[in-house]
C-alpha cells in the first residue's frame, strides 16, 4: 500500500473557478484544483467543477514521464486522480467560437490516493485500524467521494480506508452505513499532516436503482463523531 504522505499538501487555496478572463491570461496567474485524467493520448483532464484542461506545457514536479526520488513511477494513466497547480495559456474554442476547454501549463501535479469501498472481514479487521482521524472537508466529483483529512504522525505508513460490513446491498437497506477507518501503525503523534483521499462508490450500486443513499462516520482525536450523509447518483460526473 502506498504511503499517504506522498499526497500530503498543506495550505493550498483552491481558486480554479473564474478561469475565463476577457482580457486574456497572465503567465503569473496560478490555479490549484483536483481532476481526473480522462485520456493520456491528449492528456485530457476533467476537473471537479466540470472544466476541461488540455496540458500543452509542463514544468516543475509533474508525474508524466519519469520516476521520483524513491524510484516510484510518476507516469500518469487514464483514471488517475491528480491535484494540479496550473496556469491557463489559452481557450479551446469550438466551431461556434465558444469556450469548451482550456490549454494549460501544468506547473506541478501530485497523484491522489484513490481506492474502493472495502468490506470488513476477519482477515482485514485488524489492519484497517480504528485510530482517530479529522475530516476537514468532503465532496463528490467525478464519481468519487473525496476527503480532506488531518492526522498526527511522524514517519510510519498510515492506512486510510472506507469500509462497510459485508453482505448484499438492497434498496431497503439504505442509507448504507460506511466507516472511514485510519490505521496509524503505532506512529507517534508529533507532526500534523493533511491528506487527500478519494473513493470509488460504484460498488454501492443496486440493480434497478439510479442512485443510493449512504452515511459515512468517523471519530476524531477528542472522541467526537463525524457524520456525512450523501447520495451517490450512478454515472454522475463519470
Amino acid at each position: 500500500m502506498k504511503k499517504i504522505i506522498f499526497v500530503l499538501l498543506v495550505g493550498f487555496m483552491f481558486v480554479f473557478s473564474g478561469c475565463l478572463d476577457d482580457d486574456g491570461y497572465s503567465l503569473s496567474d496560478v490555479w490549484v484544483g483536483f481532476g481526473v485524467i480522462e485520456s493520456t493520448e491528449t492528456y485530457k483532464i476533467v476537473m471537479d467543477d466540470g472544466e476541461i484542461l488540455y496540458p500543452v506545457a509542463f514544468g516543475g514536479y509533474v508525474p508524466w514521464n519519469e520516476n521520483d526520488y524513491s524510484g516510484e513511477s510518476r507516469k500518469v494513466e487514464a483514471g488517475d486522480r491528480l491535484m494540479l497547480n496550473f496556469t491557463i495559456l489559452d481557450d479551446k474554442l469550438n466551431d461556434a467560437g465558444e469556450v469548451t476547454a482550456y490549454y494549460v501549463k501544468v506547473n506541478s501535479a501530485k497523484k491522489v490516493l484513490t481506492k474502493g469501498v472495502l468490506d470488513i472481514t476477519e482477515a482485514n479487521k485488524d489492519s484497517i485500524g480504528n485510530d482517530p482521524i479529522i475530516v476537514q472537508d468532503t465532496w463528490i466529483a467525478n464519481g468519487l467521494l473525496n476527503f480532506q483529512l488531518k492526522y498526527w504522525g511522524r514517519n510510519q505508513t498510515h492506512f486510510i480506508n472506507l469500509v462497510k460490513q459485508p453482505g448484499e446491498l438492497t434498496a431497503e437497506g439504505q442509507p448504507f452505513q460506511l466507516e472511514l477507518r485510519h490505521n496509524n501503525n503505532d506512529d507517534s503523534e508529533d507532526i500534523p499532516y493533511t491528506a487527500f483521499v478519494s473513493f470509488h462508490l460504484d460498488s454501492l450500486q443496486v440493480a434497478g436503482l439510479d442512485s443510493v443513499r449512504y452515511t459515512v462516520k468517523s471519530t476524531d482525536y477528542d472522541g467526537d463523531p463525524f457524520e456525512f450523509k450523501g447520495v451517490y447518483k450512478y454515472g454522475e460526473n463519470n
